[in-house]
């Protein structure tokens, strides 16, 4: 599948808007934003002039934690706190987005993924946490109380990410022998991908009649859940839903999440789950199909579901919505209302043919 860009890069706008949502989704009240354009950020993020824009505001309106758009270097994170007072606590979205997963996560396998992450984060940044300590000693010859601090701190830090790694690859291994028992009972594997909120845990609910969380905000579920459906044709199928993905998703929590993820590596086929609703479906989608060629799975064939059609105007054109997604030979497509229960059972029509014509299928209905 592939798709037509309305616009080469999210609108900084629409970015702001939607980290103004994760931090709402975090329990932060959001009283005021500021945006600036530059070529590339400074050494403080933004311009000098716009800090002490900042500063001001942030006196106005007693403010206690500011939360910027990007990644910070530790240095830039270190820079902005300085300038903005050392009360004030300086986020970035990552780290936000690992609050937020880090609230959500409720199996040891989320857990210790979302761990991983943070601790991977936190590594280079040890030195900031310290550098109050480092102006009281050292110099040419001689380590000083901070120095002795950052590399205790360093060493426990890396020994947490090695147990963790080792944990998680017990964990893999295990999925991997899960997934040896599927293929041996020839059971085909969908996989339900999609930006996060788009309405997967729903549709696999609607799907299965599970009890997976479904909620309307971000990152509701982590956790992935497989049940297994029953086709029209009679045959089954196992329908995983996995975890969201997001605009700016950090690398080193796509990493983390690489356990998880292998799931889809297996499927025999793709549901990309999207919010047709949404002002932003395109590049949603953009970011979805832009990970899933990161892991090389981009060329399943791929079932496009455009949710949430019941919150559409009566005059909206679905021909119009569809129009900026080129579906290849192998991929198809479905409005439907995972809420309501609206088009799914096309959709389920749709996902048996494109089950039909793959190897994985001829067992589990035979």
């Amino acid at each position: 599948m592939s798709i037509k860009r309305k616009r080469s890069v999210w609108r900084i706008e629409d970015s702001v808007a939607e980290l103004g949502e994760l931090a709402g989704s975090a329990g932060a009240r959001v009283v005021d934003t500021v945006i600036q354009k530059l070529e590339k950020p400074t050494n403080l993020y933004v311009g000098k002039g716009k800090v002490d824009e900042i500063k001001s505001r942030i006196a106005e309106l007693k403010v206690d934690t500011v939360i910027c758009d990007d990644e910070l270097t530790p240095t830039q994170q270190r820079n902005l706190e300085n300038a903005l007072g050392e009360d004030k606590k300086v986020l970035d979205r990552t780290a936000l987005i690992l609050d937020v997963f880090a609230s959500r996560a409720q199996t040891r396998e989320g857990r210790l993924q979302v761990e991983l992450a943070q601790n991977e984060y936190l590594l280079p940044r040890l030195a900031g946490q310290w550098s109050h300590l480092e102006r009281l000693g050292g110099g040419i010859g001689t380590r000083g109380p901070g120095e002795t601090q950052i590399e205790t701190d360093r060493r426990l830090v890396r020994n947490r990410i090695q147990h963790l790694k080792r944990s998680l690859q017990d964990v893999r291994r295990h999925r991997q022998l899960h997934r040896a028992r599927r293929n041996n009972n020839s059971v085909p594997v969908v996989s339900l991908v999609g930006y996060t909120n788009a309405g997967k845990s729903t549709l696999l609910n609607k799907l299965t009649k599970a009890d997976v969380r479904a909620e309307d905000r971000l990152f509701s579920t982590l956790d992935p859940a497989t049940r297994r459906i029953t086709l029209p044709s009679g045959g089954s199928a196992l329908v995983t839903d996995t975890v969201g993905f997001i605009h700016k998703l950090p690398p080193a929590l796509v990493a983390a999440f690489r356990a998880t993820l292998e799931e889809i590596e297996e499927s025999t086929v793709i549901m990309h789950v999207l919010d047709a609703t949404h002002v932003n479906s395109v590049e949603q989608a953009l970011v979805v199909e832009s990970i899933l060629k990161d892991m090389h799975v981009d060329r399943l064939p791929r079932i496009l579901v455009m949710n949430k059609v019941d919150l559409l105007p009566e005059d909206a054109g679905l021909d119009e919505i569809a129009a900026p997604f080129d579906l290849g030979p192998d991929d198809r497509s479905a409005f439907i209302s995972a809420m309501t229960g609206l088009g799914t059972s096309k959709l389920l029509t749709e996902l048996d043919e494109a089950l039909a014509v793959g190897p994985a299928i001829s067992a589990a209905t035979g």
